[in-house]
């Protein structure tokens, strides 16, 4: 099978060249021990017998393709090997098997859900085909674990992107944090502002402090001014012990204010003296309270614009409106949807066992085209309802349920399509990079600001 080569400290098959290691797990018969041998050349096979032992060689080493030998009609307990098999995410599996054993449905099924491929015995003169198939495997394997590497180094802040604006978004980020500014956070729903906010805190000199996050827009009118400031024992009915407010909560750390839009204008004064004077008062006191926390808002609406219609205080806007980072939607950021479903996919699949494996190139090509209103929060949901719901190996159009969204399970999608969305792309891309400045977008693009006029127009870009 293979013999080891002291002076290169590895090993080698009998014709000298390095060997590719693989996981023989021969689950035979106990009754009838197996005598079954396979000398592949090229392959050194560490062979085990039992379910124990080929976990604790996974856990010590890497084996990016795996042989199985089962002798399923004598193996009463089926449900463990299935799990094994479930669970093992990183291993390209091959089974070795019998015609007559295949005309077991459930051992059919086992196969169809987990195994890369199958031999049926004897070889005979298919050890080439089984050489080959291996090498295959092991290669899918290793890329398949290589791109898993490559994702969990773009996992930057908890969020994951390649693109010019979210690179754009992490720099942001870097600069923010060193300062104590207010800083003010905006975007479309679902599109991570928390998680921003959060990375902000982290990477700040009040990281050791409390992140106290509040969506002003869930408490009701008659609770923000208790929820936010605090409240002495006494001040109202009810008031049967002092509560400390979220303002205070956050002292020497951080306070997070989402959907800061929807804060009643009476409490809009309050939160302006608060921003102004760093203290505050709880309602039944009338002593101040210094606080020292950073005020981090977002919202999802156009502030300036609730300004004019008087639904928001210009004052405040002004003194939250120190630093601003506007987070692109979805659709905005050129190439990370892909990188972002198939970053859930391996997520939500390691935390539970998981037969899907992966998407289908028209699942890929439909949630390049589609709009995402909700943005990463909906990628995440169709993601993980997929993987739960799909009955396919490779989750399709309509496992994410997109197949109505211009593009229909099996349809090849047209060059027209494909060029629109790129276009698309490339116009938002460069009025975010010119910072919606038409002129220098058009530069950046190579064309001139009429046709950006005409562009925006016929895509339906402001």
């Amino acid at each position: 099978m293979q013999i080891a080569n002291k002076e290169q400290g590895r090993d080698t098959d009998s014709s000298g060249m390095a060997a590719r290691k693989a996981l023989f797990l021969d689950v035979s018969d106990r009754k009838r021990p197996s005598n079954f041998e396979l000398n592949l050349q090229g392959w050194q096979l560490d062979r085990v017998t039992d379910l124990d032992s080929a976990r604790e060689l996974l856990r010590d080493q890497d084996y990016y393709v795996g042989l199985v030998k089962l002798d399923w009609p004598s193996i009463n307990d089926r449900d463990e090997i299935e799990d094994f098999f479930h669970q093992d995410q990183f291993t390209a599996w091959i089974a070795l098997t019998t015609p007559e054993v295949m005309r077991d449905h459930a051992f059919r099924r086992m196969l169809y859900e987990n195994f890369y491929d199958y031999f049926t015995l004897p070889l005979e003169n298919n050890e080439s085909y089984l050489r080959a198939t291996l090498g295959h495997a092991y290669g899918i394997s290793r890329l398949r674990k290589l791109e898993d590497k490559q994702l969990s180094h773009l996992d930057e802040f908890h969020m994951v992107g390649a693109s010019p604006s979210i690179m754009e978004i992490f720099k942001q980020i870097r600069k923010v944090s060193t300062a104590e500014a207010p800083v003010l956070i905006t975007g479309e729903s679902g599109t991570g502002k928390e998680l921003i906010a959060r990375a902000i805190h982290q990477r700040s000199s009040r990281h050791k402090g409390p992140f106290i996050a509040v969506n002003c827009g869930s408490l009701p009118d008659t609770l923000v001014a208790s929820e936010l400031f605090g409240y002495e024992k006494g001040a109202f009915t009810g008031a049967y012990k002092r509560k400390i407010g979220r303002l205070e909560a956050a002292n020497e750390g951080t306070i997070f204010l989402d959907e800061i839009g929807d804060l009643p204008l009476d409490m809009q004064v309050h939160l302006l003296r608060f921003l102004q004077e760093q203290t505050l008062e709880r309602l039944g006191s009338n002593s101040s309270i210094r606080v020292n926390s950073r005020v981090i808002a977002a919202t999802n609406i156009d502030l300036e614009q609730a300004v004019e219609n008087g639904d928001f205080r210009e004052d405040l806007y002004y003194r939250l409106n120190v630093l601003t980072i506007r987070v692109p939607a979805l659709r905005e950021r050129d190439g990370d949807i892909e990188l972002l479903a198939r970053f859930f996919f391996q997520k939500f699949r390691s935390e539970q066992g998981c037969h899907v494996r992966g998407f289908t190139q028209q699942a890929l090509a439909a949630m390049a085209i589609y709009d995402w209103p909700g943005n990463v929060r909906e990628l995440i949901n169709r993601v993980r309802r997929a993987m739960v719901m799909s009955d396919n190996r490779l989750i399709t159009p309509a496992d994410l349920g997109l197949d109505d969204n211009l593009y229909s399970s099996g349809q090849q999608i047209t060059l027209e399509d494909a060029r629109n969305s790129a276009e698309k792309q490339a116009i938002r891309q460069g009025l975010e990079l010119s910072h919606d400045n038409v002129s220098k977008a058009a530069r950046m693009l190579g064309v001139s600001r009429v046709t950006l006029y005409r562009l925006m127009d016929k895509y339906h870009i402001r």
